[in-house]
C-alpha cells in the first residue's frame, strides 16, 4: 500500500511493517511476521525496487512480531539491522517480561492469532546480529531516520522520526487498533511492560513535524504526534487503564 511519494505499508491493520523509498534505497520499518516475506516481495515490486535496493532495518522494539524477516534480509542480503541497546538482547531471542494482557474479546483475539498463524508467526527467527542504536541517533539510511527513545512497551522501544516521509513510526509505543478487543483509535497498547512509563514516553513525540503516525497495530493515522499522549491518556481513561493519570 502507498501511503505517501516515499512511503509504503505491508501487512495491515492487525499486525504492519513500512517501507521508506528514496532515490538512495529503501529503509525498511519493522519487519513483521516472517510470512510478510511475500509482502515485501510484491510491495517492492509495485515500487519497481527489488532486495537489492534495501539498504538497512530499524526495529522500534524486539518483539517478535516485529523482527519476522529481518534475519534473513540480514543473511541473504547482508542487510544491517538497527535495534535500541536496551532491546538488543530480546531481538536475540532473550527473556523478557509476561505483563498482563487486559480484556481480550474472543472475536478480535481469534482473528489476531488466525492472521499470525497465517504469516507463520509461530516460527520466530531471531537475530543472530544487530547494530545497536541510542536515542537521537541518525542513520545513515535512505530517508536519515532519527531514533526517539520511547521506553515502556519494552526497555528499548524507539520512535523513528523520517521528515521525508512525513511519518514517524512508534511502533507499539501506541496502537490504532487494539489486537485483544478489536478497539480503535489512538490507544495504549497491550502487551506493555510498563504502561504508566509508556504513556508519559508520548510526550516526547511533541513537537515533531508529521503527517503520519505510523503504529504496528492499526490503521495509519493522520494528524500531530503532539495529540497523541492525550488522546492515548484519555482512551485509557475510558477504559479503566491503571495508569491514565
Amino acid at each position: 500500500m502507498k501511503l505517501g511519494p516515499h512511503l509504503h505499508r505491508i501487512g495491515n491493520d492487525i499486525v504492519a511493517a513500512y517501507l521508506v523509498d528514496t532515490e538512495d534505497g529503501v529503509t525498511v520499518i519493522d519487519t513483521g511476521l516472517p510470512g510478510h516475506w511475500n509482502d515485501l516481495l510484491a510491495e517492492l515490486k509495485s515500487m519497481g525496487r527489488t532486495l537489492d535496493d534495501i539498504r538497512g532495518v530499524v526495529l522500534t522494539h524486539g518483539d517478535s512480531d516485529h523482527i519476522g524477516f529481518a534475519e534473513r534480509l540480514r543473511r541473504n542480503q547482508n542487510v544491517p539491522v538497527f535495534v535500541h541497546s536496551a532491546d538488543a538482547d530480546r531481538a536475540r531471542g532473550g527473556k523478557k517480561p509476561k505483563p498482563a494482557m487486559g480484556p481480550m474479546w474472543p472475536g478480535p483475539v481469534v482473528r489476531f492469532f488466525a492472521y499470525a498463524m497465517r504469516k507463520r508467526g509461530w516460527r520466530a527467527t531471531y537475530l543472530t546480529q544487530v547494530s545497536e542504536v541510542a536515542d537521537g541517533d541518525v542513520l545513515p539510511l535512505p530517508g536519515s531516520p532519527r531514533v526517539i527513545a520511547l521506553p515502556g512497551h519494552s526497555p528499548g522501544s524507539i520512535a523513528v522520526y523520517v521528515p521525508v516521509a512525513d511519518a514517524v513510526f512508534v511502533g507499539d509505543a501506541l496502537t490504532t487498533r487494539n489486537v485483544l478487543t478489536g478497539q480503535t483509535g489512538i490507544r495504549p497498547a497491550p502487551f506493555t511492560d510498563d504502561p504508566a512509563i509508556a504513556l508519559k514516553s508520548l510526550n516526547r513525540l511533541a513537537g515533531l513535524e508529521a503527517t503520519w503516525v505510523l503504529p504496528g497495530h492499526g490503521a495509519p493515522w493522520r494528524g500531530s504526534p503532539g495529540e497523541v499522549q492525550e488522546l492515548a491518556r484519555l482512551a485509557a481513561a475510558r477504559t479503566g487503564h491503571p495508569d491514565s493519570r
